[in-house]
C-alpha cells in the first residue's frame, strides 16, 4: 500500500494488459486517476487507442489526455514505426534487443507525463513496466526509473514532488495474468500484438510473451489470434 498525502496520479495505459493491471493497482490503492495515452507512429495506434479508451471506460477514468509524438516514427530505428524494418518474430529465449525497441521510448512517454503531472498537481506516475519478462528493453530497467525520478525532481518546480511507481517491475507475465484475474482487470479489452489491429498475429514478441503468461497461469486468453496457438 503507498501512503501519500497526494492521491492524484497519472497512469500511462498504452492499451496492452500490463498498463490495465497497473491501472487496476492504483485505482486500487485509493488513487484519482488520470489517463496518458501516446500516440507514436507504431503500426497499432488505432487499435491501442480503442484499447486505452475501453480501459478508461471500465475504470470510470474520466480524465484522460491522448498526446501525438510522430517524431519518433520520423527518427525511426524500430520496427514499430518504421514500416520497412520488419517485426521480429517471438524468440522467448533471446537476450538481445529486438527490432521493436523505440529509441528511447519511455524517456519520452515519461517526459510528457511529467509535465501533465505538475500542471494538474499529480504527485505520482504510474507505468507498467516490467524488467525480468520484458523484451530486454533497456528503458524498462528499475535503474531506468529510479534515475529518471531523479532528473524529475530536480528540473521541475521546488514545490513539485513526483513519485514514479512501477507496480509491475519484477513481476512475469504468468504473475500479471494471476494478478490481473485476481483484481478482475478487464484483460479481454487489452490489445498486445505490434503489427496486426484485428486479430492478434500470435508471432510478434509481445503475442508470444503474453500467450506464454496465459499458458503458465493455466488461463486461455480472451483475444483471437491468426495463429491457432493458445
Amino acid at each position: 500500500m503507498i501512503k501519500s498525502i497526494n492521491k492524484k496520479a497519472i497512469v500511462l495505459i498504452s492499451g496492452g494488459m500490463d498498463s490495465a493491471l497497473c491501472a487496476g493497482i492504483a485505482k486500487g490503492e485509493g488513487f484519482k486517476l488520470c489517463a496518458l495515452h501516446i500516440s507514436y507512429g507504431q503500426r497499432t495506434s488505432a487499435r491501442e487507442k480503442k484499447a486505452f479508451t475501453d480501459i478508461c471506460n471500465f475504470y470510470r477514468i474520466e480524465k484522460r489526455l491522448c498526446a501525438d509524438i510522430k517524431y519518433l516514427s520520423d527518427i525511426g530505428g524500430s520496427s514499430l514505426t518504421d514500416m520497412p524494418i520488419k517485426v521480429s518474430e517471438v524468440n522467448l529465449e533471446s537476450h538481445s534487443i529486438p527490432s521493436t525497441y523505440v529509441p528511447f521510448r519511455n524517456g519520452n512517454i515519461l517526459s510528457i507525463a511529467t509535465s501533465w503531472a505538475e500542471v494538474i498537481g499529480a504527485g505520482h506516475i504510474f507505468i507498467g513496466a516490467m524488467e525480468e519478462d520484458s523484451s530486454g528493453y533497456p528503458d524498462c530497467r528499475e535503474e531506468f526509473f529510479k534515475s529518471f525520478e531523479q532528473a524529475v525532481n530536480s528540473g521541475t518546480k521546488p514545490q513539485t514532488k513526483i513519485k514514479i511507481i512501477t507496480p509491475l517491475i519484477h513481476l512475469t507475465k504468468k504473475e500479471v495474468v494471476e494478478k490481473s484475474l485476481r483484481l478482475n482487470v478487464p484483460l479481454h479489452l487489452s490489445w498486445s500484438c505490434y503489427q496486426s489491429e484485428d486479430k492478434a498475429c500470435g508471432e510478434c514478441d509481445s503475442c508470444g510473451l503474453r500467450l506464454r503468461g496465459f499458458e503458465m497461469a493455466g488461463e486461455r486468453d480472451p483475444l483471437e489470434y491468426k495463429r491457432n496457438i493458445n
